[in-house]
Protein backbone atom coordinates (compact mmCIF):
# COMPACT_ATOMS: atom_id res chain seq x y z
CA UNK A 1 0.00 0.00 0.00
CA UNK A 2 0.97 3.64 -0.39
CA UNK A 3 0.34 5.83 2.65
CA UNK A 4 0.59 9.57 3.23
CA UNK A 5 1.36 11.21 6.57
CA UNK A 6 0.30 14.85 6.99
CA UNK A 7 1.95 16.77 9.84
CA UNK A 8 2.52 20.39 10.81
CA UNK A 9 6.32 20.00 10.95
CA UNK A 10 9.05 17.36 10.94
CA UNK A 11 11.22 19.56 13.15
CA UNK A 12 12.44 17.16 15.88
CA UNK A 13 12.52 20.01 18.39
CA UNK A 14 8.72 20.16 18.24
CA UNK A 15 8.28 16.87 20.06
CA UNK A 16 5.62 14.15 19.78
CA UNK A 17 3.93 14.40 16.35
CA UNK A 18 7.22 14.82 14.50
CA UNK A 19 8.80 11.87 16.28
CA UNK A 20 5.66 9.80 15.76
CA UNK A 21 5.61 10.39 12.02
CA UNK A 22 9.26 9.44 11.67
CA UNK A 23 8.79 6.20 13.61
CA UNK A 24 5.52 5.24 11.95
CA UNK A 25 7.04 5.88 8.52
CA UNK A 26 9.75 3.34 9.33
CA UNK A 27 7.19 0.87 10.70
CA UNK A 28 5.08 1.15 7.53
CA UNK A 29 8.15 0.70 5.36
CA UNK A 30 9.25 -2.36 7.33
CA UNK A 31 5.78 -3.78 6.65
CA UNK A 32 6.48 -3.42 2.92
CA UNK A 33 4.52 -0.25 2.18
CA UNK A 34 5.46 3.00 0.49
CA UNK A 35 5.25 6.20 2.55
CA UNK A 36 5.32 9.90 1.75
CA UNK A 37 4.99 12.90 4.08
CA UNK A 38 3.39 16.31 3.50
CA UNK A 39 4.24 19.11 5.93
CA UNK A 40 3.80 22.82 6.50
CA UNK A 41 7.56 23.24 6.67
CA UNK A 42 9.15 25.51 4.12
CA UNK A 43 11.51 24.14 1.53
CA UNK A 44 14.38 25.99 3.25
CA UNK A 45 13.52 24.70 6.74
CA UNK A 46 15.71 22.06 8.32
CA UNK A 47 19.39 21.98 9.28
CA UNK A 48 20.45 21.65 5.64
CA UNK A 49 17.69 23.73 4.09
CA UNK A 50 16.05 20.52 2.93
CA UNK A 51 12.60 20.68 4.53
CA UNK A 52 13.84 18.07 7.07
CA UNK A 53 14.05 15.46 4.31
CA UNK A 54 17.21 14.07 5.86
CA UNK A 55 15.30 12.83 8.92
CA UNK A 56 13.33 10.15 7.05
CA UNK A 57 13.97 7.71 4.24
CA UNK A 58 10.98 8.66 2.12
CA UNK A 59 9.68 11.52 -0.02
CA UNK A 60 8.84 14.68 1.93
CA UNK A 61 6.70 17.45 0.43
CA UNK A 62 7.18 20.82 2.22
CA UNK A 63 4.02 22.84 1.49
CA UNK A 64 4.82 25.86 3.65
CA UNK A 65 6.06 27.82 5.33
CA UNK A 66 2.76 28.31 7.03
CA UNK A 67 1.62 31.64 8.41
CA UNK A 68 2.07 31.83 12.22
CA UNK A 69 2.07 28.79 14.50
CA UNK A 70 -1.33 27.87 13.08
CA UNK A 71 0.42 27.16 9.80
CA UNK A 72 -1.99 28.56 7.23
CA UNK A 73 -0.65 27.80 3.76
CA UNK A 74 -3.00 27.20 0.79
CA UNK A 75 -0.24 25.22 -0.89
CA UNK A 76 -0.94 22.22 1.35
CA UNK A 77 -4.62 22.00 0.43
CA UNK A 78 -3.78 22.41 -3.27
CA UNK A 79 -1.10 19.70 -3.05
CA UNK A 80 -3.46 17.29 -1.30
CA UNK A 81 -6.22 17.82 -3.87
CA UNK A 82 -3.75 17.16 -6.66
CA UNK A 83 -2.14 14.07 -5.11
CA UNK A 84 -4.59 12.24 -2.81
CA UNK A 85 -5.55 9.73 -5.51
CA UNK A 86 -2.02 8.27 -5.41
CA UNK A 87 -2.54 7.00 -1.84
CA UNK A 88 -4.54 4.18 -0.28
CA UNK A 89 -4.95 6.07 2.98
CA UNK A 90 -3.91 9.27 4.75
CA UNK A 91 -2.79 9.73 8.38
CA UNK A 92 -3.21 13.25 9.79
CA UNK A 93 -1.01 13.93 12.83
CA UNK A 94 -2.17 16.48 15.40
CA UNK A 95 -5.06 18.88 15.81
CA UNK A 96 -5.66 22.63 16.28
CA UNK A 97 -3.66 23.62 13.21
CA UNK A 98 -4.29 24.29 9.56
CA UNK A 99 -3.09 20.95 8.20
CA UNK A 100 -6.20 19.32 9.70
CA UNK A 101 -8.47 21.73 7.86
CA UNK A 102 -6.57 21.25 4.61
CA UNK A 103 -6.87 17.47 4.91
CA UNK A 104 -10.62 17.61 5.56
CA UNK A 105 -11.27 19.95 2.64
CA UNK A 106 -9.24 17.80 0.28
CA UNK A 107 -10.22 14.33 1.47
CA UNK A 108 -13.76 14.09 2.90
CA UNK A 109 -15.89 11.95 0.62
CA UNK A 110 -12.90 11.14 -1.57
CA UNK A 111 -10.21 9.37 0.45
CA UNK A 112 -10.15 7.62 3.83
CA UNK A 113 -8.11 9.37 6.51
CA UNK A 114 -7.50 8.98 10.24
CA UNK A 115 -6.35 11.57 12.76
CA UNK A 116 -3.83 10.94 15.54
CA UNK A 117 -4.67 13.32 18.39
CA UNK A 118 -1.21 13.03 20.03
CA UNK A 119 -2.58 14.06 23.43
CA UNK A 120 -3.89 17.41 22.17
CA UNK A 121 -7.46 16.62 23.26
CA UNK A 122 -6.50 15.91 26.87
CA UNK A 123 -8.55 17.86 29.49
CA UNK A 124 -5.28 18.83 31.19
CA UNK A 125 -4.98 21.73 28.76
CA UNK A 126 -8.53 22.91 29.49
CA UNK A 127 -7.80 23.02 33.21
CA UNK A 128 -4.26 24.38 32.93
CA UNK A 129 -4.95 27.10 30.34
CA UNK A 130 -8.63 28.16 30.70
CA UNK A 131 -8.33 31.30 28.53
CA UNK A 132 -6.66 29.37 25.73
CA UNK A 133 -9.40 26.76 26.07
CA UNK A 134 -12.03 29.40 25.27
CA UNK A 135 -10.19 30.17 22.02
CA UNK A 136 -9.98 26.48 21.26
CA UNK A 137 -13.68 26.07 21.97
CA UNK A 138 -14.46 28.70 19.34
CA UNK A 139 -12.12 27.06 16.84
CA UNK A 140 -13.56 23.64 17.67
CA UNK A 141 -17.06 24.89 16.90
CA UNK A 142 -15.97 26.41 13.58
CA UNK A 143 -13.49 23.84 12.28
CA UNK A 144 -11.95 21.14 14.45
CA UNK A 145 -15.01 19.02 15.18
CA UNK A 146 -15.61 18.75 11.44
CA UNK A 147 -12.01 17.67 10.85
CA UNK A 148 -12.40 14.82 13.34
CA UNK A 149 -15.96 13.85 12.49
CA UNK A 150 -14.97 13.57 8.83
CA UNK A 151 -12.20 11.07 9.61
CA UNK A 152 -12.55 7.32 9.36
CA UNK A 153 -11.36 7.25 12.97
CA UNK A 154 -9.52 9.31 15.57
CA UNK A 155 -6.59 7.36 16.95
CA UNK A 156 -5.36 7.42 20.55
CA UNK A 157 -2.23 5.78 21.87
CA UNK A 158 -3.63 4.55 25.18
CA UNK A 159 -6.99 3.63 26.63
CA UNK A 160 -6.76 6.49 29.12
CA UNK A 161 -6.19 9.03 26.34
CA UNK A 162 -9.18 7.64 24.43
CA UNK A 163 -11.37 7.76 27.53
CA UNK A 164 -10.78 11.39 28.50
CA UNK A 165 -10.34 12.89 25.03
CA UNK A 166 -12.31 16.04 24.13
CA UNK A 167 -14.00 16.46 27.51
CA UNK A 168 -15.67 19.86 27.43
CA UNK A 169 -16.09 19.98 23.65
CA UNK A 170 -19.44 19.49 21.81
CA UNK A 171 -20.28 17.69 18.56
CA UNK A 172 -18.03 14.68 19.24
CA UNK A 173 -19.37 12.04 16.85
CA UNK A 174 -16.05 10.61 15.76
CA UNK A 175 -15.07 6.96 16.08
CA UNK A 176 -12.36 6.42 18.69
CA UNK A 177 -9.76 3.67 18.38
CA UNK A 178 -6.64 2.81 20.36
CA UNK A 179 -3.60 2.11 18.18
CA UNK A 180 -0.69 0.44 19.99
CA UNK A 181 2.24 2.81 20.01
CA UNK A 182 5.84 2.74 21.06
CA UNK A 183 9.32 3.03 19.62
CA UNK A 184 11.51 1.17 17.18
CA UNK A 185 14.11 0.83 19.92
CA UNK A 186 17.91 1.07 19.78
CA UNK A 187 20.28 -0.66 17.41
CA UNK A 188 23.95 -1.33 18.04
CA UNK A 189 26.11 -2.49 20.90
CA UNK A 190 25.09 -0.86 24.22
CA UNK A 191 28.70 -0.34 25.31
CA UNK A 192 29.57 1.39 22.04
CA UNK A 193 26.50 3.61 22.34
CA UNK A 194 27.40 4.53 25.92
CA UNK A 195 30.90 5.47 24.82
CA UNK A 196 29.45 7.83 22.19
CA UNK A 197 27.44 9.62 24.88
CA UNK A 198 30.31 9.77 27.36
CA UNK A 199 32.68 11.09 24.72
CA UNK A 200 30.31 14.03 24.26
CA UNK A 201 29.94 14.55 28.03
CA UNK A 202 33.19 13.30 29.62
CA UNK A 203 32.32 14.86 32.99
CA UNK A 204 29.98 11.87 33.48
CA UNK A 205 32.71 9.28 32.95
CA UNK A 206 32.68 6.81 35.84
CA UNK A 207 29.65 8.44 37.49
CA UNK A 208 26.15 7.21 38.14
CA UNK A 209 23.30 9.37 36.88
CA UNK A 210 19.54 9.64 36.58
CA UNK A 211 18.21 10.69 33.18
CA UNK A 212 15.45 13.10 32.23
CA UNK A 213 14.98 13.18 28.46
CA UNK A 214 12.25 15.28 26.88
CA UNK A 215 11.32 18.86 26.10
CA UNK A 216 12.34 21.36 28.77
CA UNK A 217 8.76 22.44 29.33
CA UNK A 218 6.56 23.12 32.41
CA UNK A 219 4.28 20.23 31.39
CA UNK A 220 7.15 17.81 31.95
CA UNK A 221 7.56 18.61 35.66
CA UNK A 222 11.25 19.54 35.41
CA UNK A 223 10.93 21.89 38.40
CA UNK A 224 9.45 19.07 40.50
CA UNK A 225 12.39 16.88 39.59
CA UNK A 226 14.95 19.49 40.68
CA UNK A 227 13.19 20.00 44.01
CA UNK A 228 12.95 16.26 44.63
CA UNK A 229 16.55 15.62 43.57
CA UNK A 230 17.74 18.20 46.11
CA UNK A 231 15.77 16.51 48.90
CA UNK A 232 16.76 12.86 48.43
CA UNK A 233 20.22 11.75 49.49
CA UNK A 234 21.74 10.16 46.38
CA UNK A 235 25.48 10.28 47.11
CA UNK A 236 27.59 10.75 44.01
CA UNK A 237 24.61 10.52 41.65
CA UNK A 238 24.30 13.13 38.89
CA UNK A 239 21.14 14.29 37.12
CA UNK A 240 21.23 14.56 33.33
CA UNK A 241 18.67 16.97 31.88
CA UNK A 242 18.47 16.22 28.16
CA UNK A 243 16.15 17.89 25.69
CA UNK A 244 15.38 21.00 23.65
CA UNK A 245 14.27 24.21 25.34
CA UNK A 246 11.59 25.82 23.15
CA UNK A 247 10.45 28.44 25.65
CA UNK A 248 13.70 29.47 27.36
CA UNK A 249 12.61 27.90 30.64
CA UNK A 250 16.01 26.31 31.28
CA UNK A 251 17.46 29.62 32.53
CA UNK A 252 14.82 29.68 35.26
CA UNK A 253 15.47 26.02 36.06
CA UNK A 254 19.21 26.64 36.31
CA UNK A 255 18.54 29.49 38.73
CA UNK A 256 16.36 27.11 40.75
CA UNK A 257 19.21 24.58 40.80
CA UNK A 258 21.56 27.32 42.08
CA UNK A 259 19.15 28.16 44.91
CA UNK A 260 18.87 24.47 45.80
CA UNK A 261 22.63 24.00 45.78
CA UNK A 262 22.65 21.21 43.20
CA UNK A 263 24.04 22.98 40.11
CA UNK A 264 27.30 21.02 40.28
CA UNK A 265 25.34 17.75 40.14
CA UNK A 266 23.35 18.53 36.97
CA UNK A 267 24.48 18.15 33.36
CA UNK A 268 22.41 19.98 30.74
CA UNK A 269 22.97 18.32 27.37
CA UNK A 270 20.45 19.95 25.06
CA UNK A 271 18.70 17.66 22.61
CA UNK A 272 20.22 14.20 22.13
CA UNK A 273 19.75 12.21 18.94
CA UNK A 274 20.79 8.88 17.52
CA UNK A 275 23.64 6.99 19.18
CA UNK A 276 24.17 9.65 21.85
CA UNK A 277 20.53 9.42 22.91
CA UNK A 278 20.58 5.64 23.19
CA UNK A 279 23.93 5.80 24.97
CA UNK A 280 22.43 8.17 27.54
CA UNK A 281 19.65 5.65 28.21
CA UNK A 282 21.96 2.65 28.45
CA UNK A 283 24.24 4.44 30.90
CA UNK A 284 21.46 5.69 33.20
CA UNK A 285 20.60 4.20 36.57
CA UNK A 286 16.96 5.11 35.91
CA UNK A 287 14.83 7.36 33.72
CA UNK A 288 12.70 10.03 35.45
CA UNK A 289 9.60 11.75 34.03
CA UNK A 290 7.33 13.47 36.61
CA UNK A 291 5.12 14.89 33.86
CA UNK A 292 1.78 16.64 34.48
CA UNK A 293 0.35 15.29 31.22
CA UNK A 294 1.61 12.69 28.77
CA UNK A 295 -0.74 11.00 26.32
CA UNK A 296 1.86 8.28 25.81
CA UNK A 297 5.47 9.19 26.50
CA UNK A 298 7.79 7.99 23.75
CA UNK A 299 10.80 8.47 26.04
CA UNK A 300 9.24 6.02 28.52
CA UNK A 301 9.08 3.38 25.78
CA UNK A 302 12.67 4.24 24.83
CA UNK A 303 13.78 3.62 28.42
CA UNK A 304 11.92 0.30 28.54
CA UNK A 305 13.54 -0.73 25.24
CA UNK A 306 16.94 -0.30 26.90
CA UNK A 307 15.95 -2.19 30.04
CA UNK A 308 16.13 1.04 32.04
CA UNK A 309 13.69 1.47 34.92
CA UNK A 310 11.25 4.38 34.39
CA UNK A 311 10.27 6.50 37.41
CA UNK A 312 7.13 8.23 36.17
CA UNK A 313 4.11 10.17 37.34
CA UNK A 314 0.56 8.86 37.25
CA UNK A 315 -0.23 11.50 34.60
CA UNK A 316 1.73 9.53 32.01
CA UNK A 317 -1.12 7.59 30.44
CA UNK A 318 0.81 4.33 30.10
CA UNK A 319 2.10 4.50 33.68
CA UNK A 320 -0.53 2.10 35.11
CA UNK A 321 0.38 -0.55 32.53
CA UNK A 322 4.11 -0.13 33.20
CA UNK A 323 3.55 -0.35 36.95
CA UNK A 324 1.24 -3.37 36.66
CA UNK A 325 3.95 -5.18 34.68
CA UNK A 326 6.41 -4.52 37.50
CA UNK A 327 8.49 -2.64 34.93
CA UNK A 328 8.72 0.75 36.65
CA UNK A 329 7.61 2.94 39.54
CA UNK A 330 4.67 5.36 39.55
CA UNK A 331 3.72 8.22 41.88
CA UNK A 332 1.73 11.47 41.75
CA UNK A 333 2.90 14.48 39.71
CA UNK A 334 4.00 16.52 42.73
CA UNK A 335 7.21 17.26 44.57
CA UNK A 336 6.17 14.76 47.23
CA UNK A 337 5.38 12.11 44.63
CA UNK A 338 8.69 12.66 42.86
CA UNK A 339 10.56 12.44 46.17
CA UNK A 340 8.83 9.09 46.79
CA UNK A 341 9.89 7.87 43.32
CA UNK A 342 13.53 8.65 44.03
CA UNK A 343 13.37 7.20 47.54
CA UNK A 344 11.71 3.97 46.36
CA UNK A 345 14.36 3.53 43.69
CA UNK A 346 17.19 4.28 46.12
CA UNK A 347 15.89 1.66 48.56
CA UNK A 348 15.79 -1.11 45.94
CA UNK A 349 18.55 -3.69 46.13
CA UNK A 350 20.76 -4.38 43.12
CA UNK A 351 18.90 -7.66 42.60
CA UNK A 352 15.54 -5.88 42.66
CA UNK A 353 16.77 -3.30 40.15
CA UNK A 354 18.09 -6.02 37.87
CA UNK A 355 14.75 -7.86 38.00
CA UNK A 356 12.78 -4.69 37.26
CA UNK A 357 15.15 -3.91 34.38
CA UNK A 358 14.40 -7.31 32.84
CA UNK A 359 10.69 -6.70 33.27
CA UNK A 360 11.11 -3.29 31.65
CA UNK A 361 12.53 -4.90 28.53
CA UNK A 362 9.76 -7.52 28.52
CA UNK A 363 7.17 -4.74 28.87
CA UNK A 364 8.64 -3.00 25.82
CA UNK A 365 8.70 -6.18 23.76
CA UNK A 366 5.11 -7.10 24.67
CA UNK A 367 3.48 -3.67 24.53
CA UNK A 368 5.53 -0.94 22.86
CA UNK A 369 7.81 -2.43 20.20
CA UNK A 370 5.69 -0.86 17.43
CA UNK A 371 5.59 -4.25 15.70
CA UNK A 372 1.79 -4.26 15.40
CA UNK A 373 1.28 -0.54 14.88
CA UNK A 374 1.28 -0.57 11.09
CA UNK A 375 -1.43 -3.23 10.89
CA UNK A 376 -3.59 -1.42 13.45
CA UNK A 377 -3.39 1.80 11.43
CA UNK A 378 -4.60 -0.08 8.35
CA UNK A 379 -7.54 -1.42 10.35
CA UNK A 380 -8.41 2.08 11.54
CA UNK A 381 -8.33 3.27 7.92
CA UNK A 382 -10.52 0.35 6.89
CA UNK A 383 -7.98 -0.84 4.33
CA UNK A 384 -6.34 -3.70 6.25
Amino acid sequence: MRLLHVVHTLNPDRGGPSESVRMFAQAHQRAGNEVEIATLDGIKDGPNGDGYRGLVQCDVHPCGPGWSNYGYSPRLEHWLKSNYQRFDGVIVNGVWQYHGVAARRALVGKKRYVVFAHGMLDPYFKDRFPLKHLKKLAYWTLEEHRNLNGAQAVCFTSEEERRVAAEGFPFCRFRRVVVPYGTLGPSGDPEVLKSVFLKAFPQLQGKEYLLFLGRIHPKKGCDLLLDAFSQVALPGVQLVMAGPDESGWSSELKAQADRLGISDRIVWTGMLRGEAKWGAFYGAQAFVLPSHQENFGIAVADALACGVIPLISDKVNIAPDVASDGAGLMQTDSVEGTVRLLQEFQEMSLEERALMGRRALECYQNRYALKNAAQEVYKALGIG
